[in-house]
C-alpha cells in the first residue's frame, strides 16, 4: 500500500471530519472533558475520607 495509500486515507479522513464539523452540531470535546473532570473532582472531595490528626499534609502517617 505504501505512502500513497496512507496519505490518501489520511486526506479522506480529514476531509470527512471537516465536512461533518461544518454541517452537523458536533459537541466541543474539550468543554465536555473539562466538565467531566470538574464533576469527578467534586465527587472526590465530597466523598473523601477525613484526615486523621496523625497524618501530615502529604498524607504520610507520622510515627
Amino acid at each position: 500500500m505504501g505512502i500513497i495509500g496512507t496519505s490518501f486515507s489520511l486526506m479522506v479522513g480529514t476531509l470527512c471530519g471537516v465536512y461533518i464539523a461544518q454541517n452537523y452540531n458536533v459537541p466541543n470535546i474539550r468543554k465536555l472533558a473539562d466538565s467531566g473532570l470538574l464533576m469527578a473532582k467534586h465527587v472526590e472531595e465530597t466523598y473523601r475520607k477525613p484526615k486523621t490528626k496523625s497524618q501530615d499534609n502529604d498524607g504520610d502517617v507520622l510515627k
